[in-house]
């Protein structure tokens, strides 16, 4: 799937075929990538590294253009289950015009941060500053998500919550990751500024873009540790729960086998101290039930069992 895009006015505005400067691949198919190895020389190594998820962020000068890649939040939909993934993204910075490569459909250039473009350059630092932003967004549902599965965690002992937080955690390690690789990559466009053909003011929103960055993976980080802290905390509750279920349930079967082993001594086909004609005997027997009832629970409530 191809998309045109022009720069006018300072919007991004949709472009007919072959007249936008910016030109968005989502998931090419094979002949659109012979048509980028192929004419527009980019290397295929690296055309692949853009779709592949598991890639790190890195920046390169090829001979005609400078390629990028960078890691983005994928959309989250209810079939993830909980797991927050990452994709990669690819940008290839011409001289006239700028590719990119996605793995899946993204609202890319939503958001205030698309206003006043006027360069290429303005488009490469605002869809990274997007990413970071849609971390941010994550990071904030995640966090709501890990509140409410720790209060229904306290009431159940069922596993499903355990495994949702777990599975949290994981997209959490996997945020941190890619966050601090679009770290490495801003601060060698910061290097190479010059070489890209960024501006002063170019140069001024990298530094915001590093702080925000930075305060990103921060952030990310202090709720993967928190997280990972508390999920001993959790199972160890659901343990305590199970633990104190199986006390009541073994409580409530001492005091119903205990008045039934009494019952079931006299209910023996042999001969018994008391007389089954005498008509003392029943309340006698329901006597000593009533006795070892009362028994097991001063028993009980001494050694504070219950």
């Amino acid at each position: 799937m191809l998309r045109h895009l022009r720069i006018a006015d300072g919007k991004l505005l949709p472009a007919d075929d072959g007249q936008g400067q910016i030109q968005v691949y989502i998931s090419p198919d094979d002949s659109e990538r012979r048509y980028l190895v192929d004419t527009l020389k980019l290397d295929e190594h690296t055309l692949n590294s853009c779709l592949d998820p598991d890639e790190l962020s890195r920046l390169e000068f090829e001979p005609e253009h400078v390629a990028m890649i960078y890691k983005r939040p994928r959309n989250y939909s209810s079939e993830d289950q909980f797991l927050f993934k990452v994709a990669s993204a690819g940008l290839f910075l011409f001289k006239d015009r700028l590719i990119i490569i996605l793995s899946d459909d993204a609202p890319l250039f939503e958001g205030r941060g698309f206003v006043r473009i006027n360069s290429l350059q303005d488009v490469v630092l605002r869809l990274i500053y997007r990413s970071v932003f849609h971390y941010e967004e994550h990071l904030r549902v995640i966090n709501m998500i890990s509140n409410q599965l720790e209060q229904e965690i306290n009431t159940a002992m069922e596993n499903k919550h355990l495994l949702h937080l777990f599975t949290l955690e994981k997209s959490l390690v996997y945020y941190v990751n890619a966050i601090s690789s679009n770290a490495r990559l801003i601060e060698k466009l910061k290097v190479h500024a010059a070489r890209l053909g960024f501006t002063t003011d170019h140069q001024e929103f990298l530094d915001d873009l590093i702080i925000e960055n930075t305060q990103c993976h921060e952030q990310a980080n202090i709720y993967s540790q928190v997280l990972s802290g508390l999920m001993d905390a959790r199972v160890s509750i659901v343990s305590n729960n199970l633990n104190l279920l199986m006390k009541t349930l073994t409580l409530i079967m001492i005091f119903i086998m205990t008045p039934q082993l009494v019952v079931s001594i006299f209910s023996m086909n042999v001969l018994m101290p008391l007389n089954s004609e005498s008509s003392l005997s029943f309340w006698l027997i329901m006597l000593m039930t009533t006795a070892s009832i009362i028994g097991v629970w001063l028993i009980m409530r001494y050694k504070k069992l219950h």
